[in-house]
């Protein structure tokens, strides 16, 4: 299934005019942004990438390293950023930059006053490339603060195309249509699903799809504002509709515990290392799925590797978006003009040409050409997501402060690794999330 745009609906914020800046396609690779010779100074960046998504990530910082003399050193975060970047400013050493993967962890830093508002040239690349929605999403009570830099589909559910050849069975449109397919393949021999379990955040994103698609967007608003508590009926009901595939252990390679023990870089690899005799016939995980396959396996995007639209639970098949922003650190107020650079390389046009290029990677900057993407299912997804409009929904858990949405052994990840152990225990799980939540809310 390569023609992906018009199944894939994205619910996330394009440009101003309607988002057609970056469809033109017209291949413009003249730079777009001015930057300050920055020869001898050094700077540090800070992001939970790994793996490919480092390495892309890397190509794009090289070009900001050519242009400008300057020297950018790259530290992993660990999945717990907040407190990665917390410790480090006590002691003394904060890094220049760092990407944050939650809105609610922005907002925490300016509310500290860990991180300073963009500059002149960061807002007028920010005005000429992205789309309020966007800009939005990095600002904190009106002053603006972040870069966008990253954006993802987190509705996608990936296949090994021999797995469901040999299985008869095709994709799925409806939740219930997934299951019986998942039960299909299992009886064809091959074990249907891969779950990252060991990473609480995959887990997160399966009961996002599955919340908004069934209780609707304004419930699925109340919730991520915990307007509603986690003990509610329809949390109950989704995690309900999620036991129906964490509570068939033959739906899930290496059952509910082979699942515990499997990181998010290993279940893509599960589909798709072996395309004759997989581990699993498929995965779910958003966009940047692609790059793990591409740089961890032998398989082709779009002939070995397919992908569909997360199944309708309810009466609309749900979309859920993430990003990533940068941030400039600066626990004294001010950000240095080498910071505050970079800031603006990365909303430029440039940057996010080198970064599509290297696959696996999908960009919110809406003057960005298509053609930049390196195959026909990535530039589908990118003009999907441009052309979107304003009616997104943004990941939940990023949404939350941090102790309860992004923290590993704590909050939604680990309530969902325990759900994952044990599916029957709704209401255990609802009431420790709500403990939670209602902790990290100060409620």
């Amino acid at each position: 299934m390569v023609a992906v745009a018009s199944a894939l609906a994205l619910t996330a914020c394009g440009s101003d005019d309607g988002g057609g800046g970056g469809g033109n396609g017209g291949g413009e690779t003249e730079s777009t942004v001015e930057l300050p010779d920055l020869s001898g100074q050094q700077l540090e960046i800070a992001a939970v990438w790994t793996g490919p998504e480092q390495a892309n990530f890397l190509e794009a910082v090289k070009e900001f390293e050519s242009r400008t003399g300057a020297k950018v050193n790259f530290v992993p975060t660990g999945d717990n950023v907040a407190t990665f970047v917390g410790q480090k400013i006590e002691g003394g050493s904060p890094p220049d930059v760092v990407l944050l993967p939650q809105v609610g962890v922005l907002h925490e830093f300016a509310d500290r006053g860990w991180i300073a508002p963009v500059d002149d040239a960061v807002q007028e690349q920010l005005d000429a490339n992205y789309g309020d929605g966007w800009k939005d999403l990095g600002a904190h009570e009106g002053e603006q603060y972040g870069v966008y830099v990253k954006a993802a589909n987190k509705s996608l559910i990936w296949y090994n195309t021999t797995a469901f050849e040999n299985a008869g069975v095709g994709e799925a449109e409806t939740w219930d249509d997934f299951i019986t397919n998942a039960r299909t393949i299992s009886d064809s021999g091959t074990p249907p699903v891969a779950v990252a379990g060991a990473d609480g955040w995959t887990l997160t994103d399966w009961f996002e799809n599955i919340y908004l698609s069934q209780a609707g967007p304004e419930m699925y608003d109340q919730l991520a504002n915990h307007e509603i508590p986690w003990t509610d009926d329809s949390v109950a009901q989704a995690l309900e509709t999620l036991g129906e595939l964490f509570g068939e252990e033959s739906l899930l390679a290496g059952g509910s515990a082979g699942a515990l023990r499997t990181d998010f870089p290993t279940s893509v690899t599960q589909p798709f290392s072996n395309p004759d005799a997989p581990a699993a016939a498929m995965v779910y995980e958003g966009d940047f799925v692609a790059s793990v396959i591409a740089d961890s396996t032998d398989a082709v995007v779009g002939e070995d590797a397919q992908v569909f639209p997360f199944p309708a639970v309810g009466e609309e098949a749900p979309v859920v978006s993430g990003g990533d922003v940068a941030v400039a650190v600066a626990p004294d107020g001010q950000a240095s003009e080498a910071a505050q650079a970079l800031l603006a390389f990365f909303a430029s046009t440039d940057a996010a040409r080198i970064w599509a290029q290297q696959g696996g990677f999908v960009s919110p900057n809406s003057q960005l050409e298509f053609d930049a993407y390196p195959d026909e299912v990535q530039r589908d997804i990118a003009q999907a997501l441009i052309e979107a409009g304003d009616g997104f929904r943004f990941d939940l858990s990023d949404q939350a402060p941090a102790a309860f949405g992004g923290t590993t052994g704590q909050g939604m990840w680990q309530g969902l690794q325990d759900f994952l152990r044990n599916p029957g225990d709704i209401e255990g799980a609802q009431e420790y999330l709500e403990s939670q939540a209602a902790r990290a809310y100060g409620d």
